[in-house]
């Protein structure tokens, strides 16, 4: 069993002002600001590189990312990252944007997989990424402490899951105050986000003693802080922003399962936003997959603020943590169905997708393109 984190993270209203002193502490020079259009149009990614300008901290911004970034999007910001002659990665956003510094940052140090493909699954990378600060603007992907990192094959109508020890962001910074632009539906989105990976680490077969304890305090902190800051709430988006990057330091390590495989698909042919594609799902995977999980949902029920859960027999526990999720999701207003998203004529295609996908081992029933091609059925 194995725990990568970050080597530093700093948490906390304001905490993006260390930003410049992060840098330079360590000799760098000059800042590739890897962010996305909307962030810059926003003023988001300004509170980070005000923090340049003012220390005299030489950068260049790099914005052409889209939501579920594309092989086209990585090589152009590896391009990019070359003519500019920048030394580190700042990046500023998203589980997008830092996805896409994660794979630029891994080809410049490793560029025998300039072909972007060739980073699928586990790849054999040699070095780690070009030095990366990650300063996530939503409360959701926990992409600043994870090991992993998503990509668009826009030719082949995919996403591809890349697993790689050397991608991880040297510093993160989690700042509530860059999060607080959010709109709702985003916080709402990302927020169900967290709750799916702190769910489905949870009970994944790699799930230990570590992860569970960073997984329940995710979740608990998530039930108790997501309706809030869907409100506007500034503790409720602190309490998120802490929420998902616990999340983050315990999935990481362990692994996913067939609700983010099932999502991967959705954001592929549909561009379908990942937090709404995994909030839809979560419930009826949940469903599907009690069987497997054990006394493990009567935790999550309790951590998700379910009253006498040690009382209830095992069948009704696990309703209960189902009814939760579903009931939290609702209140935030995520739809009930892919009705509104999923053509019929594409379902084998999604399921097939989702089983050929690298987080579907983790799951913890065993599974079937068949079984998959039920569940997303049943959602339409």
């Amino acid at each position: 069993m194995r725990i990568i984190l970050n080597p530093v993270s700093h948490h906390g209203p304001g905490s993006i002002a260390v930003l410049a002193d992060e840098l330079r502490s360590r000799g760098y020079q000059k800042a590739f600001v890897c962010t996305d259009p909307v962030l810059m149009q926003a003023g988001v990614a300004k509170k980070a590189t005000d923090v340049l300008d003012a220390a005299g901290f030489a950068h260049e911004v790099f914005a052409d990312i889209k939501p579920n970034p594309t092989i086209e999007n990585v090589l152009a910001g590896v391009a990019a990252f070359k003519a500019c002659g920048a030394d580190c990665i700042v990046a500023v956003g998203g589980g997008s944007a830092i996805d896409a510094a994660k794979a630029v940052g891994i080809i410049i140090t490793n560029p025998e997989f300039a072909d972007v493909r060739s980073l699928e699954g586990v790849a054999a990378t040699k070095n780690h990424a070009v030095f990366t600060i990650a300063v996530p603007t939503t409360a959701g992907t926990a992409a600043e402490v994870t090991i992993n990192y998503v990509i668009t094959d826009v030719q082949n109508k995919r996403k591809f899951v890349c697993v790689d020890p050397h991608d991880i962001p040297t510093v993160a910074i989690v700042d509530p105050d860059l999060m607080a632009s959010m709109p709702a539906s985003l916080i709402a989105a990302t927020g169900m986000d967290a709750l799916t990976h702190a769910i489905e680490g949870y009970i994944t077969r790699g799930a230990w003693e570590m992860t569970d304890m960073f997984h329940l305090k995710a979740i608990e902190l998530i039930a108790a802080n997501l309706r809030a800051a869907v409100n506007g709430d500034a503790a409720g988006i602190a309490g998120m922003a802490l929420a998902q990057y616990v999340a983050g330091m315990g999935f990481s390590n362990v692994g996913l399962g067939i609700v983010h495989s099932m999502a991967h698909g959705l954001g592929a042919l549909y561009d379908t936003p990942h937090g709404i594609a995994n909030a839809i799902l979560l419930p009826s995977v949940m469903t599907y997959n009690a069987e497997a999980t054990g006394e493990k949902y009567r935790d999550i029920a309790a951590a998700m603020g379910v009253a006498d859960t040690c009382d209830m027999a095992l069948a009704d526990a696990r309703k209960a943590a189902v009814d939760a999720v579903a009931k939290l999701g609702a209140d935030v207003g995520i739809p009930a169905d892919l009705k509104a998203i999923v053509k019929a004529e594409d379902i084998d295609f999604l399921a097939e997708s989702a089983f050929a996908d690298a987080c579907r081992p983790g799951n913890p029933k065993d599974t079937s393109v068949a079984d998959i091609k039920a569940l997303f059925t049943a959602l339409i």
